[in-house]
């Protein structure tokens, strides 16, 4: 039996008026996504356990059977383990962001938490400065990818809280950012930082060329290195984790997963579906087990821009859902898989909602609980509650996935 599990970052929504009140997902052509939800199941998985912030952080390892009551830590160590940065037990790691904000006396308003959506590159250099002139033995920047990077810190002090810069666009984080200034160690890095990003030429190009600059960094996620024992271990799976994000690749890490790295994959709609697909494919070929995480729906929506989220769930049916399913048919074998979403990403809110999410499991081999409806948010809802079925925890779902019991 071989399992495929396939995660559109964020496509979740509410009733969208331009869309006619449908959501998202409702108003896409995803025939073969809706035909495999029709042919199997459909439920809905609390991914983001009460009382959790609701990021790809917590959902992700949810949806891996990791239950984040045992396992979370943060998001840093996730992302260090994917860029293959070892923790010290000393060390915290941080999520490190290349971002744009205003500075307006003393306010401070989120413009762009990706700088634009800095490429990698550019991003790079911009890391590689930072570390020069701030880095020493207790700070250590990794460049990563966009605008993603990672910063360790040796004994860090105690009672900071952080917040993920895609909760705020274009809002104050005034309050957030005072709380870093209360900390001496955190001032002079990142009073030293907006120095050298402000000053750098590649900076000072971006504007000249109507480019959002990448002015600050913002530093969120920290955590100590979890303890997972992998999905061999625990399922019996061995596999790959395809994804363009350094902390979807982590947890991948963790788990004891193959996580390749495709080139062209971007975490964004000009992402090289087709590589990442053939690499999943591959997996499946002489393991049991294959994930591939799409994360253009979510960045669409963070930055409120419909037409790109449907294009991203359009393209997850067509250029990811499609060709795995006919190849999985053509070769014979029973499989199992399932399309889902993390988290909702409302366009409204452009922000991550802890609400459980719509699930769909198709069997080749078939199923007694056939849902007879397209996929969406409201009909998983409506099969759950026709079977009186309470939303699965991640632990229960992944259970259920792979072993087919509750």
């Amino acid at each position: 039996m071989k399992y495929i599990l396939v995660i559109g970052d964020g496509m979740g929504d509410e009733p969208v008026a331009e869309l006619g009140g449908k959501t998202v997902i409702e108003a896409a052509k995803i025939p073969v996504i809706d035909r495999l939800a029709s042919e199997g199941e459909q439920f809905l998985v609390r991914t983001v356990p009460r009382g959790y912030p609701p990021g790809s952080d917590v959902a992700n390892l949810s949806l891996l059977g990791y239950a984040p009551e045992k396992y979370y830590t943060g998001r840093g160590p996730l992302e260090a383990a994917s860029m293959g940065v070892a923790i010290a037990d000393d060390e915290l790691a941080f999520r490190c962001n290349l971002v744009t904000v205003d500075f307006a006396g003393t306010g401070v308003i989120m413009r762009d938490y990706s700088a634009g959506h800095i490429s990698s590159h550019e991003a790079g250099e911009l890391i590689r400065a930072v570390q020069q002139y701030c880095g020493n033995e207790h700070i250590c920047f990794h460049p990563g990818i966009s605008y993603r990077h990672l910063m360790l810190m040796k004994d860090a002090p105690a009672g900071l809280q952080t917040v993920p810069p895609h909760d705020y666009t274009d809002k104050s984080v005034t309050d957030f950012y005072n709380r870093y200034m209360e900390f001496p160690v955190f001032r002079e890095l990142l009073s030293r930082t907006r120095q050298v990003l402000a000053k750098h030429q590649l900076n000072l190009e971006r504007i000249r060329h109507g480019k959002n600059p990448a002015n600050f960094i913002w530093l969120w996620g920290e955590g100590s290195s979890p303890s997972m024992e992998p999905l061999s271990e625990r399922f019996g799976l061995r596999g790959s984790l395809v994804s363009a994000v350094d902390l979807l690749k982590g947890i991948g890490v963790y788990a004891g997963l193959e996580v390749p790295d495709i080139e062209g994959a971007t975490g964004y709609i000009d992402t090289n579906y087709e590589g990442m697909v053939e690499s999943l494919l591959s997996t499946l070929r002489k393991d049991n087990f294959g994930v591939i995480h799409l994360e253009g729906p979510d960045e669409a929506a963070h930055q409120g821009i419909l037409a790109d989220k449907l294009q991203a769930v359009e393209d997850l049916n067509s250029r990811v859902v499609a060709p795995i399913m006919a190849e999985m048919e053509r070769v014979g074998q029973p499989f199992r898989i399932v399309v889902c979403m993390d988290h909702f990403t409302p366009l409204s809110i452009r922000t991550h909602t802890d609400w459980p999410v719509p699930v769909l499991l198709y069997d080749s081999r078939g199923t007694k609980k056939v849902s007879g409806l397209p996929y969406s948010e409201a009909n998983a809802k409506k099969a759950a509650s026709a079977g009186n079925l309470k939303p699965f925890g991640g632990e229960d779902f992944f259970r259920y996935f792979i072993h087919g019991e509750q």
